[in-house]
């Protein structure tokens, strides 16, 4: 009998799931937000909250997580990373600066602590790589000169999460400073290691990966990801890390067709685990940090345009890309989730939760509107400012000058 039950939540998850997308694309929306508000509506005090399936719901979040690193992990090769790095690691800081400090003031604000503000100061430096793409494969604007700045900056911000994601999973976890030096050097280590043998022996590895056969590119991939990612989190490092650096280390043909393969899994677990941060959450506790979360959005959707234009200057990119850089940079999501995720699960702030949500559902909507809307908006406003006088406002003041030089 609960087996039974079990199946019919959770089909009826991925049916509604499958509904919500659809409705999603015909609008072209990003389905991030109706994901949330499904998760809401059937968790904790919701319209009806689940019970035989939100242990298996659990799983499949976690296995979300894992796939969306290592999707990301797959779209770069080691070289492509180092040469970033170098290139545009000012971008990167600049990023990290105006982007995170605003979260962290917030938290500290609202009066919740150090470690909150860390975890906060992630949810509102990250972008949202998957909204962020699709916005741009559907504005047509992948072939445009500044999309190379937008990638590098998203770049840098997945190398950071290399780095970050093991502090928090160790401040979140109340370790120590001993305990919590020894998990960061163990990350480093480990991310350092990686990249040394993907730059050096990337070839061997995707060879020794690499199969004709769908299937098993398919289970060797995933096997070994989850493996990976379950031996990093057995030494107190983000298993996400872990999915992150295989799919640095899988590149050429090996990389496309495991890309190919798990795309409808990465997107079927993403969903899930969307879902699941949304059941963890009372739709009745948003309604006090909504005014919170509106200010944090627009204030950090600021420090993003601004992030994109000195990026995009930096490289020398026209003032109307400069504009389109900084609009295409402000959409949050997945990974702010994730960070929201990690504090939710270890009790470290109640409100955290729903100020993420919150915050997440603003700025998943706003982000393809200022994508969309900022370069023109700026051009006119910048139009107008350098106008030059009308014919009558210019004789008005030739006659003013003439009268005082009388």
């Amino acid at each position: 009998m609960h087996s039974a039950v079990l199946l019919i939540e959770f089909g009826s998850i991925i049916l509604g799931l499958g509904l919500l997308g659809r409705f999603a694309a015909r609008f072209r929306l990003s389905p991030i937000p109706l994901y949330l508000l499904a998760g809401l509506a059937f968790g904790e005090g919701g319209l009806l909250p689940l019970g035989a399936s939100e242990e298996f719901v659990s799983i499949g979040a976690e296995i979300g997580v894992i796939l969306l690193l290592l999707m990301l992990g797959l779209e770069y090769t080691a070289g492509d990373l180092v040469t970033n790095l170098k290139a545009h690691y000012p971008s990167g800081l600049v990023d990290g600066a105006l982007n995170a400090l605003p979260g962290a003031a917030a938290a500290l604000l609202l009066g919740w602590g150090p470690v909150a503000a860390v975890v906060l100061a992630g949810v509102t430096w990250i972008s949202s790589s998957g909204v962020i793409a699709k916005v741009l494969g559907d504005l047509g604007r992948v072939g445009n000169r500044e999309t190379p700045v937008i990638l590098s900056v998203l770049v840098l911000e997945d190398l950071a999460m290399a780095v970050y994601l093991p502090i928090v999973t160790a401040l979140v976890a109340g370790a120590g400073l001993l305990a919590g030096s020894l998990t960061l050097a163990i990350a480093l280590g480990a991310a350092g290691l990686v990249l040394f043998v993907a730059v050096r022996y990337g070839r061997l590895i995707s060879r020794f990966v690499s199969s004709d056969d769908p299937e098993k590119l398919l289970l060797v991939v995933l096997g070994l990801t989850i493996l990976v990612a379950g031996v990093a989190q057995q030494l107190q490092v983000s298993a996400a890390v872990g999915a992150f650096l295989v799919g640095i280390a899988l590149s050429g043909e090996v990389a496309e067709g495991a890309h190919t393969l798990l795309s409808p899994l990465r997107d079927l677990f993403a969903a899930v685990f969307f879902v699941f941060f949304g059941l963890h959450t009372d739709p009745a506790s948003i309604p006090p940090v909504l005014l919170p979360a509106l200010a944090l959005a627009l204030v950090t959707a600021a420090t993003k345009i601004a992030t994109g234009y000195w990026a995009a200057r930096r490289a020398g990119i026209s003032p109307k890309g400069r504009w389109r850089t900084g609009g295409a940079l402000v959409a949050r999501g997945e990974f702010s989730i994730v960070i929201a995720g990690l504090a939710v699960s270890a009790g470290i702030e109640p409100s955290l939760g729903p100020l993420a949500t919150a915050y997440v559902l603003i700025l998943v909507i706003l982000g393809p509107l200022t994508a969309r809307y900022t370069e023109p908006l700026a051009t006119r406003l910048t139009a107008r400012r350098e106008s030059p006088p009308t014919e009558t406002g210019s004789r008005v003041a030739e006659a003013s000058v003439g009268r005082d030089g009388a």
